[in-house]
Protein backbone atom coordinates (compact mmCIF):
# COMPACT_ATOMS: atom_id res chain seq x y z
CA UNK A 1 0.00 0.00 0.00
CA UNK A 2 1.24 3.52 -0.71
CA UNK A 3 0.70 5.97 2.84
CA UNK A 4 0.66 9.32 2.81
CA UNK A 5 1.41 11.75 5.52
CA UNK A 6 0.34 15.16 6.71
CA UNK A 7 2.91 16.54 8.86
CA UNK A 8 1.67 19.98 10.58
CA UNK A 9 4.71 20.25 12.97
CA UNK A 10 8.21 18.62 13.21
CA UNK A 11 7.41 18.26 17.17
CA UNK A 12 4.45 16.12 15.64
CA UNK A 13 5.79 13.20 14.38
CA UNK A 14 4.33 9.95 13.22
CA UNK A 15 6.09 7.89 15.42
CA UNK A 16 4.56 4.06 15.64
CA UNK A 17 2.11 5.04 12.62
CA UNK A 18 5.56 5.29 10.23
CA UNK A 19 7.50 2.42 12.25
CA UNK A 20 4.58 0.31 11.22
CA UNK A 21 4.31 1.11 7.40
CA UNK A 22 8.33 0.79 7.25
CA UNK A 23 7.69 -2.53 9.33
CA UNK A 24 5.48 -3.47 6.80
CA UNK A 25 7.65 -2.12 3.69
CA UNK A 26 4.67 0.17 2.69
CA UNK A 27 5.90 2.67 0.32
CA UNK A 28 5.68 6.24 1.93
CA UNK A 29 5.46 9.78 1.23
CA UNK A 30 4.67 13.22 3.54
CA UNK A 31 3.54 16.75 2.72
CA UNK A 32 5.27 18.42 6.13
CA UNK A 33 3.33 21.59 5.51
CA UNK A 34 5.64 23.05 8.26
CA UNK A 35 8.30 23.32 5.25
CA UNK A 36 5.61 24.75 3.06
CA UNK A 37 5.19 21.28 0.86
CA UNK A 38 2.07 21.20 -0.87
CA UNK A 39 -1.05 19.03 -0.08
CA UNK A 40 -1.38 16.42 -2.57
CA UNK A 41 -3.38 17.43 -6.14
CA UNK A 42 -3.87 13.94 -7.29
CA UNK A 43 -4.67 11.09 -4.63
CA UNK A 44 -5.08 8.38 -7.25
CA UNK A 45 -2.09 6.44 -5.94
CA UNK A 46 -2.91 7.14 -2.02
CA UNK A 47 -4.28 4.60 -0.35
CA UNK A 48 -4.17 5.12 3.05
CA UNK A 49 -3.90 9.13 4.40
CA UNK A 50 -2.66 9.63 8.15
CA UNK A 51 -3.23 13.33 9.25
CA UNK A 52 -1.09 13.84 11.88
CA UNK A 53 -1.79 16.42 15.28
CA UNK A 54 -0.41 19.95 15.57
CA UNK A 55 -1.19 22.78 17.99
CA UNK A 56 -3.56 24.69 15.53
CA UNK A 57 -6.96 24.07 15.58
CA UNK A 58 -9.56 23.53 12.45
CA UNK A 59 -10.29 27.09 12.60
CA UNK A 60 -6.98 28.69 12.43
CA UNK A 61 -6.81 30.34 9.72
CA UNK A 62 -3.80 31.10 6.89
CA UNK A 63 -3.47 34.24 8.86
CA UNK A 64 -2.38 32.95 12.15
CA UNK A 65 -0.58 30.45 11.00
CA UNK A 66 0.61 30.82 6.95
CA UNK A 67 1.65 27.15 6.78
CA UNK A 68 -1.83 25.62 7.92
CA UNK A 69 -4.67 25.88 5.11
CA UNK A 70 -7.36 23.86 7.06
CA UNK A 71 -9.90 23.87 4.13
CA UNK A 72 -7.36 22.83 1.57
CA UNK A 73 -6.89 19.77 3.81
CA UNK A 74 -10.29 19.00 4.68
CA UNK A 75 -10.68 18.66 0.93
CA UNK A 76 -8.26 16.58 0.55
CA UNK A 77 -9.77 14.22 3.59
CA UNK A 78 -12.70 14.13 1.69
CA UNK A 79 -11.42 13.45 -1.46
CA UNK A 80 -9.99 10.26 0.40
CA UNK A 81 -13.10 9.37 2.02
CA UNK A 82 -15.55 9.70 -1.32
CA UNK A 83 -13.14 7.57 -3.14
CA UNK A 84 -13.54 4.72 -0.46
CA UNK A 85 -9.90 4.64 0.89
CA UNK A 86 -8.28 4.79 4.51
CA UNK A 87 -8.35 8.08 6.77
CA UNK A 88 -6.76 8.26 9.93
CA UNK A 89 -7.00 11.42 11.66
CA UNK A 90 -4.89 11.98 15.06
CA UNK A 91 -5.65 14.91 17.42
CA UNK A 92 -6.10 17.62 15.13
CA UNK A 93 -6.01 15.44 11.94
CA UNK A 94 -9.05 13.75 14.07
CA UNK A 95 -11.17 16.79 14.59
CA UNK A 96 -10.10 18.01 10.73
CA UNK A 97 -12.22 14.43 9.87
CA UNK A 98 -15.41 15.73 11.82
CA UNK A 99 -15.00 19.20 10.16
CA UNK A 100 -14.77 17.61 6.45
CA UNK A 101 -17.78 15.98 6.83
CA UNK A 102 -19.72 18.67 8.36
CA UNK A 103 -19.05 18.21 12.07
CA UNK A 104 -17.62 21.09 14.28
CA UNK A 105 -14.89 20.30 16.59
CA UNK A 106 -15.51 21.41 19.96
CA UNK A 107 -13.42 21.95 23.57
CA UNK A 108 -12.50 18.94 25.18
CA UNK A 109 -13.79 18.78 28.98
CA UNK A 110 -10.40 18.67 30.41
CA UNK A 111 -6.61 19.27 28.94
CA UNK A 112 -5.08 15.33 28.79
CA UNK A 113 -1.30 15.67 28.63
CA UNK A 114 0.58 12.22 29.49
CA UNK A 115 -0.86 8.70 29.58
CA UNK A 116 -3.99 7.94 31.29
CA UNK A 117 -6.58 5.26 29.99
CA UNK A 118 -9.18 5.16 27.73
CA UNK A 119 -12.01 2.81 28.08
CA UNK A 120 -14.06 1.07 24.78
CA UNK A 121 -17.71 1.61 24.64
CA UNK A 122 -19.73 -1.45 23.62
CA UNK A 123 -19.41 -0.49 19.72
CA UNK A 124 -16.09 -0.22 20.37
CA UNK A 125 -16.09 -3.94 22.10
CA UNK A 126 -17.71 -5.27 19.35
CA UNK A 127 -15.88 -3.82 16.76
CA UNK A 128 -13.24 -6.66 15.08
CA UNK A 129 -10.65 -3.57 14.45
CA UNK A 130 -10.26 -2.89 18.14
CA UNK A 131 -10.07 -6.90 19.71
CA UNK A 132 -6.97 -6.72 21.23
CA UNK A 133 -7.81 -3.29 22.78
CA UNK A 134 -9.42 -4.96 25.74
CA UNK A 135 -11.72 -3.37 27.45
CA UNK A 136 -9.33 -0.29 28.74
CA UNK A 137 -5.92 0.61 27.18
CA UNK A 138 -3.44 3.19 28.77
CA UNK A 139 -2.15 5.32 25.69
CA UNK A 140 -1.09 8.91 25.26
CA UNK A 141 -2.65 11.93 25.27
CA UNK A 142 -1.67 15.58 24.42
CA UNK A 143 -5.35 18.06 23.77
CA UNK A 144 -7.29 20.64 24.57
CA UNK A 145 -9.96 19.74 21.90
CA UNK A 146 -12.17 17.17 20.26
CA UNK A 147 -13.28 15.94 17.12
CA UNK A 148 -16.95 16.84 16.30
CA UNK A 149 -19.71 13.55 15.68
CA UNK A 150 -21.67 13.30 12.35
CA UNK A 151 -25.04 11.47 12.04
CA UNK A 152 -23.69 7.69 11.60
CA UNK A 153 -20.18 8.48 13.82
CA UNK A 154 -19.47 5.72 16.26
CA UNK A 155 -17.39 6.76 19.46
CA UNK A 156 -15.06 3.59 20.09
CA UNK A 157 -13.55 4.75 22.65
CA UNK A 158 -13.00 7.71 25.30
CA UNK A 159 -11.30 9.02 28.90
CA UNK A 160 -12.19 10.23 32.07
CA UNK A 161 -11.17 13.59 30.51
CA UNK A 162 -12.42 13.39 26.89
CA UNK A 163 -15.63 11.71 25.71
CA UNK A 164 -14.58 11.09 22.29
CA UNK A 165 -10.70 9.73 22.57
CA UNK A 166 -11.81 7.04 19.17
CA UNK A 167 -14.44 7.18 17.04
CA UNK A 168 -14.94 5.46 13.48
CA UNK A 169 -16.72 7.76 10.47
CA UNK A 170 -16.74 4.48 8.78
CA UNK A 171 -15.25 1.28 8.14
CA UNK A 172 -12.05 3.07 6.74
CA UNK A 173 -12.52 5.62 8.27
CA UNK A 174 -11.02 7.18 12.33
CA UNK A 175 -10.36 9.63 14.22
CA UNK A 176 -7.92 8.94 17.23
CA UNK A 177 -8.17 12.05 20.08
CA UNK A 178 -5.71 10.33 21.73
CA UNK A 179 -1.82 9.88 20.86
CA UNK A 180 -0.81 5.68 20.25
CA UNK A 181 2.25 6.74 18.02
CA UNK A 182 3.97 8.38 21.17
CA UNK A 183 7.67 6.92 21.50
CA UNK A 184 10.08 8.36 23.68
CA UNK A 185 11.69 10.19 20.60
CA UNK A 186 8.28 11.74 19.87
CA UNK A 187 7.62 12.81 23.56
CA UNK A 188 10.94 14.45 23.60
CA UNK A 189 10.50 16.57 20.89
CA UNK A 190 6.93 17.38 22.25
CA UNK A 191 8.36 18.24 26.02
CA UNK A 192 10.54 20.68 24.30
CA UNK A 193 8.33 22.37 22.70
CA UNK A 194 5.95 22.87 25.38
CA UNK A 195 8.33 23.91 28.28
CA UNK A 196 5.85 26.79 29.55
CA UNK A 197 2.34 24.62 29.05
CA UNK A 198 4.09 21.16 30.92
CA UNK A 199 5.23 23.99 33.98
CA UNK A 200 1.54 24.51 34.69
CA UNK A 201 0.94 20.75 35.28
CA UNK A 202 0.24 20.56 39.10
CA UNK A 203 -2.75 23.26 37.64
CA UNK A 204 -4.86 20.38 35.86
CA UNK A 205 -6.06 16.81 36.63
CA UNK A 206 -4.87 14.88 33.59
CA UNK A 207 -1.01 16.49 32.81
CA UNK A 208 1.98 14.87 33.53
CA UNK A 209 5.24 16.67 34.68
CA UNK A 210 7.64 15.81 32.21
CA UNK A 211 9.52 13.09 34.01
CA UNK A 212 6.63 11.18 34.50
CA UNK A 213 5.98 11.93 30.61
CA UNK A 214 9.87 10.38 30.21
CA UNK A 215 9.14 7.70 32.91
CA UNK A 216 5.98 5.81 31.20
CA UNK A 217 6.73 2.69 28.81
CA UNK A 218 4.36 3.15 25.30
CA UNK A 219 5.57 -0.11 23.87
CA UNK A 220 2.46 -1.94 24.74
CA UNK A 221 0.32 0.97 23.25
CA UNK A 222 2.53 1.02 19.93
CA UNK A 223 1.65 -2.58 19.92
CA UNK A 224 -2.24 -2.11 20.14
CA UNK A 225 -1.96 0.09 17.48
CA UNK A 226 0.16 -2.38 15.28
CA UNK A 227 -2.54 -5.00 15.32
CA UNK A 228 -5.25 -2.71 14.75
CA UNK A 229 -3.70 -0.61 11.72
CA UNK A 230 -3.04 -4.89 10.46
CA UNK A 231 -6.25 -5.15 10.62
CA UNK A 232 -7.56 -2.07 9.01
CA UNK A 233 -5.32 -3.05 6.19
CA UNK A 234 -6.18 -6.19 5.93
CA UNK A 235 -9.36 -5.56 5.63
CA UNK A 236 -9.41 -2.59 3.23
CA UNK A 237 -6.97 -5.31 0.93
CA UNK A 238 -9.90 -7.69 0.91
CA UNK A 239 -12.40 -4.94 0.34
CA UNK A 240 -10.43 -4.49 -2.84
CA UNK A 241 -10.58 -8.27 -4.15
CA UNK A 242 -14.33 -8.37 -3.91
Amino acid sequence: MHIHFIIHEAFEAPGAYELWARMHHHSITYCRVYLGEPLPNCIDDIDFLIVMGGPQSPSTTKQECAHFDSIAEQAVILSMINAGKIVIGVCLGAQLIGEALGASHAQSPEKEIGKFPITLTQLGKTNPLFADFGNTLEVGHWHNDMPGLTKNAQIIAYSAGCPRQIIAYNDFVYGFQCHMEFTPEVVELLIAHSQKELSQATNYRFVDTPDTLRSHDYTAMNQKLFAFLDKLSEHYLSSLEK
